[in-house]
Parts: structure tokens; C-alpha cells; sequence
């Protein structure tokens, strides 16, 4: 990362620590969302999360493949199994 003048040394940490814990960090926020999505009262809340869900995917640098056949199967099991194999490399 490019050194910023505007962060102070500790600032400078908790941003390399960041970068450092990404993919734990998308990993994590993938699982809650499989959480959510199982609870998920209503249609609009459901959509709301699958596209939060399609958004870590890619962010997370999965196959484009994979997150368009887990997202618009819209089946929380492939999902879960997606993040699953994501832990497991």
C-alpha cells in the first residue's frame, strides 16, 4: 500500500492488518450472510442479502462461474458450500 501522510503510524497498522486479514475477513462476512439469508423473513430482505452475498464473491475473487450459478440459484446450501471449499483452499 502506498504510504499516505494523512495516517498516523498506528492508522498505518490497522490498514496493513486489514489487507493482511482480507479473505478471513470476506469469509466471515460470507457466513453471517449465509446466517441471514436462512432467516430471511421476506423476499425483499432475501434479495437485499444475495447481492450483498454476489458482491463478497467477487470481491473475493471467485470464479464468475461459480458466483453466478450460486447467486441466481438463489440456493442457500450452494452458497454455503461455495464458502465452504473457499475456507478448505
Amino acid at each position: 500500500m502506498a504510504k499516505r501522510p494523512d495516517l498516523s503510524h498506528a492508522q498505518h497498522k490497522i490498514v496493513d492488518r486489514y489487507y493482511a486479514n482480507h479473505d478471513t475477513i470476506l469469509i466471515t462476512k460470507l457466513q453471517e450472510l449465509i446466517g441471514d439469508l436462512y432467516m430471511a423473513a421476506d423476499a425483499k430482505a432475501a434479495e437485499k442479502l444475495w447481492k450483498r452475498a454476489e458482491t463478497a464473491l467477487r470481491a473475493a475473487k471467485v470464479e464468475e462461474a461459480k458466483v453466478v450459478k450460486a447467486t441466481s440459484a438463489r440456493d442457500v446450501k450452494l452458497l454455503a458450500l461455495l464458502v465452504e471449499g473457499m475456507i478448505k483452499r
